[in-house]
């Protein structure tokens, strides 16, 4: 069973992947060895995620078994309904 957390802004990014890494049972010093990274700069990409590339967030939530799944909320329609593909 999948649980969403949706997120609209990114003021909401820092407290879902702190959240993700408590839930977890890892520490920053943990999951910074895993990313190959200090626990100082883990700390800095938890509090600071809206400015992180996403490289680097994608790298935390796999991690952390998390993954990220982009959908349009409710029923909104693409802006060209008749095409499946992204305009570039």
């Amino acid at each position: 069973m999948s649980t969403e957390f949706p997120i609209r802004t990114a003021d909401q990014l820092p407290g879902v992947l702190q959240a993700f890494r408590k839930e977890s049972g890892l520490s920053q010093t943990e999951v910074a060895s895993r990313m190959g990274l200090t626990q100082q700069k883990l700390s800095y990409l938890e509090l600071n995620a809206s400015s992180a590339s996403a490289e680097r967030v994608l790298a935390l939530l796999s991690v952390l078994g998390v993954e990220l799944v982009l959908r349009r909320p409710g029923n909104a329609a693409p802006s060209d309904a008749g095409s499946n593909t992204l305009p570039w």
